[in-house]
C-alpha cells in the first residue's frame, strides 16, 4: 500500500543523488515506489561509497512523509502564546517586521543568523549575502563552528589552506599506515570503514586512538585509549619518540618546512614517561606506535572531533600535523594530515560565507581586497559590508543580551550547543525569533514563526564532501504545496525588505554567482559547473576556470598536472611513486583530452608545493595543557560525549525514523565495570551525570570498552537525557571551538543521591 501520509510526488525516473546525512555525501539513487515516495537504491558507481550505505541512508525517505515533517508556516499567536497556521504571505511579513523593528531601535548588529553546516554551498552562500547585505550585520555564523574550526584553523596555520582531506579516499588502503584520532567511523559513517579494513588487507597498519575501545578500534593492529583531553600531549610524546630515535625526515624538513627548531624543542620537553602519567597509555605503546608508523613507506593521521572539540583543539591538531611534518609524511603521495568532517556540507559550509569572519572563497573578511572582490559581485560598496562578529557559541550566549532578535536555518542549538541549558534560556530571551526548518525541531518549537522548506530528495543544490569533492544533489520529488526552499525563503525576505534583485531562487543560477565570488579565492570553485559535476563524479576544488593546458597530448599533459611531483624537471624517476599515482595518471590522461581552457581540479593537495607565501609547510610549536575543566574531589569523573550509529547530530531528523529510533531509542550513560562496581550501580539503572553546568539522566551501560575513569554519553537526545547540559562551552583561543569533549563529573542515582562510597578515582 503506498503511504498515504507522503506529502511529495516523485518523479518518473531513478534518480541519481547524494545522502542527506554525513560528509561522506554517499551516492544513492531514489526511484519511484509503490510502498512509499521514493526509494533508496545503491549507486555503486559513485566512487566514495561504491554502493554501501547505512541504515540513515536507506532510511532517508522517511522523513519525506508527512507524518514527520512540517508542511505549513506557522506563526505564534499572542491570544493562545501557541505555534499556529499562517500563510506564507503573514509568516514572512511577520519576520520582516521583527527584523526591522530591531534593527531601528537598536542597530543591525541586534539582528543575529545562525546557519548549519548541513545547508548546501548555494544556501550557506546566500545566507552569508543575505547577513551582510540585506541586514547589514555582522552577527552571523554557524554550527559548522562545533564541528571542524579546530582542524580547519590547524590547517591554515601549518599549510595555508583547509580542506578536510588533501586527498581523496581512495589513497587510505594504499598508504603504509594510518593513525586515526578520536573518529569512531564504523558509526558516524561506516560506509567509509571499508576503506580501513582495505588498508590492513593490502599489508598496511592501522592505530585507533580512542578512550573507548569502540567497533572501529577493534579493527586495529593498536588501540590506544588515553584519557580525555590528552590527545595534545599523546601526540608531542610520540613525536619526541620520533625524535630520540633518530626518525626524522631531515631532507623533507630542510627543504619542505619552516619553523622545526621551536617545534622540536617543544616536543622534546614532553618525554615518555612524563606523557604516561599524563596520558595513562604505557611507554612501550607510544614505542610500538612510532615503530608502526615510520617503518611504513607512507603513512597518514587523520583526526576527528575527538582530539578536536577542545579548547585546546586546534593546538591538539598542530600537534598531529607536526609529526606528519617531521616525518616526511605530508605533501607527497600517500601520506599526509587529514580531518574527517563531519556535516553533510560541513566543508562547503565553512567556505563560502557564513561564518563569522568569512566572505565565499574561503576569503577573510577583513581583507581589503577580497572584501572589494565580493562586493563587486553583489554590486554594492565594500565599505557597506560590516565586519568579523561573533562566533557560534558567543553569538548564542549574546541572544537576548546585544543581539536581540535572531534568524535561523538548519540548526538546532537547545540540544546541540554546549551549555545547552543557558543557550536554551537565551534563545528563550529574544524579542523574536524566526526558524526554517524541515521538521519541528526543539529550538523551532521556541520561535515566534516557524518556516517549512525543502529538504534534500525536494531540491537541487551542491555540497562539498571530506574530501574536497564538490557534489550535485539532484531534485527527485516535488515537495508539499506549502513548503518552500531556503532559497526561495531568502529571497522572499530581501524582496519584503528593499532587495527585489540579487537572491534567486534557482541553485543553479546561485551556484553561476558562487563560482565568480569564489574566483581567486582559497576556495576557488570558478571551473565548476553543473554540467561538469554530473559528468566527473564531482570536482575537486580548488578549481579555477582556466588552466594552462597543453594540446600536445596525454604525455604532455603529465608534465604539467598541478601538484604532479613529475612538474620538477630535475626529480629523478621514481617507480614506487608512479605505481602508486595511478589515480593522478587518469586525472592526466582525462586532462589531456579536455579543452585547453578546463582545469581539472585537484584531487591530490601540496604535493608541489604547500599554500603558504613561500611554498613551505609551518610547523607550530605547541605545549600540552590541562582540560579546562579537570576532576576533582566534588567531580571526579570525566565525561566525555559521542554518536551512535543509528541517530545523527541533534537527532532532529533521525529521531523520526521508526527504524533508527528501533535501533536507538534513548540515551544511556556508558561507564566501565570497574566504576559501576565501585558505585553499587547495575545495568540499566537510571543514573544522573551532574557537572557544574547542569543534570542529565539515563540508563547505566556497563562496558570494559571504556577507561575506568570515563564515562560516555550520546549527544542526540533532548529533555532529561540531554548530555550537552553538562559539556562544557569554554572556547579554543584560535577555533572557537567549545570544549565538548572532557568536563568533570559526579555520578548520582536519579533520586540524587550519590551511589557507592568514594567518588574519587586514584
Amino acid at each position: 500500500m503506498p503511504d498515504a501520509t507522503a506529502s511529495t510526488t516523485a518523479t518518473a525516473t531513478a534518480t541519481a543523488t547524494h545522502c542527506p546525512y554525513c560528509a561522506l555525501q554517499c551516492g544513492m539513487n531514489l526511484r519511484p515506489s509503490t510502498e512509499s515516495v521514493v526509494e533508496v537504491v545503491e549507486r555503486p558507481d559513485f566512487p566514495v561509497n561504491r554502493g554501501a550505505l547505512c541504515g540513515k541512508g536507506r532510511t532517508a525517505p522517511a522523513l519525506l512523509s508527512s507524518r514527520v515533517r512540517l508542511t505549513e508556516p506557522l506563526v505564534r499567536r499572542p491570544a493562545t502564546g501557541q505555534l499556529e497556521p499562517a500563510t506564507w504571505e503573514e509568516a514572512l511579513q511577520t519576520i520582516v517586521t521583527g527584523l526591522q523593528r530591531t534593527r531601528t531601535a537598536y542597530g543591525p548588529d541586534a539582528v543575529g543568523v545562525f546557519g548549519g553546516g548541513g545547508l548546501t554551498n548555494e544556501k550557506a552562500y546566500t545566507l552569508g549575502k543575505f547577513a551582510r547585505v540585506v541586514l547589514g550585520t555582522s552577527q552571523i555564523d554557524y554550527n559548522g563552528r562545533f564541528c571542524m574550526s579546530s582542524a580547519a584553523a590547524a590547517h591554515n596555520k601549518a599549510f595555508g589552506l583547509d580542506r578536510g582531506l588533501p586527498f581523496p579516499l581512495e589513497d587510505i588502503p594504499r598508504t603504509g599506515c594510518v593513525i586515526l584520532v578520536g573518529s569512531n567511523l564504523a558509526e558516524t559513517m561506516p560506509p567509509a570503514l571499508r576503506y580501513l579494513t582495505e588498508l590492513r588487507e593490502n599489508g598496511g597498519k592501522l592505530i585507533v586512538i580512542d578512550p573507548r575501545r569502540t567497533r572501529t578500534a577493534e579493527h586495529a593492529d593498536l588501540h590506544l585509549a588515553p584519557r580525555p583531553g590528552t590527545d595534545l600531549a599523546l601526540a608531542l610524546g610520540l613525536l619526541h619518540v620520533v625524535v630520540a630515535e633518530g626518525r626524522t625526515d631531515e631532507a623533507f624538513i630542510q627543504e619542505r618546512t619552516n619553523g622545526w627548531g621551536e617545534a622540536r624543542a617543544a616536543a622534546m620537553a614532553h618525554w615518555p614517561e612524563l606523557v604516561e602519567r599524563i596520558t595513562g597509555v604505557g611507554v612501550p605503546e607510544l614505542r610500538e606506535a612510532v615503530r608502526m608508523f615510520c617503518d611504513a613507506e607512507s603513512g597518514m593521521v587523520l583526526t576527528a572531533r575527538g582530539p578536536e572539540q577542545h579548547a585546546k583543539g586546534t593546538d591538539t591538531v598542530s600537534a598531529w600535523i607536526n609529526l606528519c611534518l617531521a616525518t616526511g609524511r605530508a605533501g607527497r603521495p600517500l601520506s599526509g594530515y587529514g580531518c574527517l568532517t563531519g556535516q553533510g556540507n560541513g566543508q562547503g559550509g565553512r567556505e563560502h560565507g557564513q561564518k563569522a569572519d568569512q566572505l565565499p572563497g574561503y576569503r577573510k573578511l577583513d581583507d581589503p581586497a577580497a572584501r572589494a572582490h565580493v562586493a563587486g559581485v553583489w554590486g554594492v560598496d565594500p565599505d557597506s559590508l560590516p565586519g568579523p562578529g561573533r562566533s557560534a557559541y558567543e553569538l548564542l550566549d549574546a541572544l537576548g543580551g546585544d543581539v536581540k532578535s535572531l534568524l535561523l536555518m538548519g540548526s538546532n542549538p537547545v540540544v546541540s550547543a554546549p551549555h545547552a541549558s543557558h543557550i536554551e534560556k537565551r534563545l528563550r530571551s529574544l524579542d523574536f525569533l524566526a526558524v526554517a526548518d524541515v521538521v519541528l525541531s526543539e529550538t523551532a518549537a521556541l520561535a515566534d514563526v516557524v518556516l517549512p522548506v525543502t529538504q534534500w530528495a525536494e531540491e537541487t543544490g551542491t555540497t562539498t564532501n571530506l574530501e574536497g569533492r564538490v557534489l550535485l544533489r539532484r531534485k527527485a520529488v516535488q515537495a508539499p504545496p506549502e513548503v518552500r526552499s531556503d532559497l526561495e525563503v531568502l529571497g522572499g525576505l530581501a524582496e519584503l525588505m528593499g532587495h527585489e534583485k540579487g537572491f534567486p531562487a534557482d541553485p543553479e543560477e546561485v551556484f553561476e554567482e558562487l563560482r565568480r565570488a569564489s574566483a581567486g579565492g582559497p576556495a576557488d570553485y570558478s571551473g565548476i559547473t553543473y554540467r561538469r559535476i554530473a559528468e566527473e563524479d564531482g570536482v575537486f576544488w580548488p578549481c579555477p576556470d582556466t588552466a594552462v593546458v597543453p594540446t600536445g597530448g596525454e604525455d604532455e599533459a603529465l608534465d604539467v598536472l598541478p601538484d604532479d611531483p613529475t612538474n620538477d624537471a630535475d626529480a629523478a624517476p621514481d617507480a614506487d611513486a608512479d605505481a602508486d599515482l595511478d589515480a593522478n595518471a587518469n586525472a592526466n590522461a582525462d586532462l589531456a583530452r579536455r579543452p585547453a581552457t578546463v582545469h581539472p581540479g585537484t584531487p591530490r593537495l601540496f604535493l608541489d608545493r604547500f599554500a603558504t607565501a613561500d611554498g613551505r609547510a609551518r610547523f607550530i610549536p605547541v605545549a600540552h595543557r590541562p582540560a579546562a575543566e579537570e576532576p576533582d574531589a566534588e567531580y571526579p569523573v570525566l565525561l566525555t560525549t559521542g554518536r551512535v550509529v543509528s541517530q545523527y547530530q541533534s537527532g532532529a531528523q533521525t529521531r523520526r525514523i521508526d527504524e533508527l529510533n528501533a535501533a536507538a531509542p534513548g540515551p544511556f550513560v556508558e561507564l566501565h565495570p570497574q566504576l559501576a562496581n565501585r558505585l553499587g550501580v547495575a545495568e540499566g539503572e537510571p543514573l544522573a551525570v551532574v557537572s557544574r553546568r547542569g543534570r542529565a539522566v539515563a540508563p547505566a551501560r556497563i562496558t570494559v570498552t571504556i577507561r575506568p575513569d570515563t564515562v560516555f554519553m550520546p549527544f542526540h537526545w533532548p529533555g532529561e537525557g540531554r548530555a550537552n547540559s553538562l559539556t562544557n562551552p569554554a572556547l579554543d583561543p584560535t577555533s572557537r571551538m567549545p570544549e565538548f569533549k572532557a568536563c568533570a563529573v559526579r555520578l548520582e542515582r536519579a533520586g540524587g543521591t550519590t551511589p557507592g562510597d568514594s567518588m574519587a578515582l586514584r
